[in-house]
């Protein structure tokens, strides 16, 4: 397995030009194929399948972005004020909540970093405009992004329709005397892969709605962001979630209407950490037991300082490899004298 992880890197190397679009189809093959399964077991035929859930994967797309560009450039537009707002009305605020004076200095920092920030962000976009117009003048980056990212739809339709063709051409290179027991690790890294990605998103996903919505109905700025960081968050255990609440109680504070603002806040993220450890995980994910966060976090960037973009694709799956591997190792250390003893001189 760990020579097979090499020689992809190897061939990664080779072939990077192509690289990125195959790895990108592989994993929309991957994400969509247990949808497109399940449509075939019910009767469907598989191409038929594949067709309705790319159908289906299309709306989604189109209707989320459809409602999310304007949504988000109304949110954005927001940010340079609420800044501003911040500085100016973000301490008399607590010093009215808790009844204490802030000095004077940590008056000026804050009113100093409002208006820095909110420049920041003023000129962000030009800024933005200027390298988008640099990239495009270049043609042949440009039309190579553009026909990568066409091509990972048309490839990934293709991946998944023939997915199960694909796996039995890869189980018949295997020689006959270890198909089962490489099949068997295979199966393990399938389980540690989808309990990360597949059950990840899917989590995320769900809380990013839970909170978006209670935390609009508190009435506070940027409801949809705040919720949307706190829930794909949730990735990464109790950082996201206390980000999102720190975020939601200053956009509370900059937008004050009263102590049921607090009591909504507390009762959306109270509501979804509850739904998310008795209801949303245990469904989703159930016992699978995933990657830790943390080796998540260090494998892209090890990855990604050591194969760019390509590394970045294949971090999570190189992880997943890498633990069952490591457990493999494990237990055949613990069965050894080495670690039990037994033979060892008194």
């Amino acid at each position: 397995m760990v020579g097979s992880l090499g020689f992809l890197f190897l061939l990664l190397a080779v072939f990077r030009g192509v690289a990125v679009p195959v790895l990108l189809s592989l994993a929309l093959a991957y994400v969509l194929n247990p949808m497109v399964t399940f449509l075939a077991k019910k009767g469907w035929s598989r191409g038929l399948a594949t067709g309705a859930v790319f159908l289906a994967m299309i709306l989604i797309i189109t209707g989320s972005v459809l409602y999310a560009i304007p949504v988000f450039k109304l949110e954005a537009a927001k940010l340079p004020e609420l800044f501003r707002r911040a500085s100016g009305e973000l301490v008399p605020r607590v010093e009215g909540l808790l009844g204490v004076s802030v000095p004077q200095l940590i008056r000026q920092r804050t009113a100093e970093l409002g208006n820095q920030a909110s420049e920041i962000l003023q000129s962000a976009g030009p800024v933005v405009a200027g390298l988008a117009a640099a990239f495009a003048g270049n043609t042949a980056h440009l039309l190579a992004a553009l026909l990568g990212l066409l091509v990972v739809p048309v490839i990934g339709f293709f991946f998944l329709k023939d997915y199960p063709r694909l796996i039995h051409l890869a189980k018949g290179l295997l020689p006959r005397w270890a198909v089962g027991l490489i099949s068997r690790r295979f199966k393990e890294v399938d389980e540690v892969l989808s309990a990360f990605v597949r059950g990840q998103l899917t989590v995320g996903a769900i809380l990013s709605i839970i909170y978006s919505v209670g935390l609009s109905a508190a009435q506070i700025d940027m409801p949809i962001v705040i919720g949307m960081i706190t829930g794909f968050g949730n990735m990464v255990p109790y950082l996201g979630t206390a980000i999102g609440l720190l975020l939601a109680l200053l956009s509370a504070m900059l937008a004050w209407q009263g102590a049921w603002q607090l009591a909504v806040i507390f009762g959306t993220f109270v509501f979804a950490q509850v739904c998310e450890a008795l209801v949303i995980t245990p469904r989703v994910v159930g016992h699978k037991v995933g990657l830790p966060p943390v080796a998540v976090i260090i494998a892209v960037l090890a990855f990604g300082e050591l194969f760019g973009f390509s590394g970045i694709l294949l971090a999570v799956p190189s992880s997943a490899i890498l633990k069952v591997v490591l457990k493999v190792v494990l237990e055949r250390y613990r069965k050894t004298s080495l670690y039990t003893g037994q033979g060892a001189p008194g």
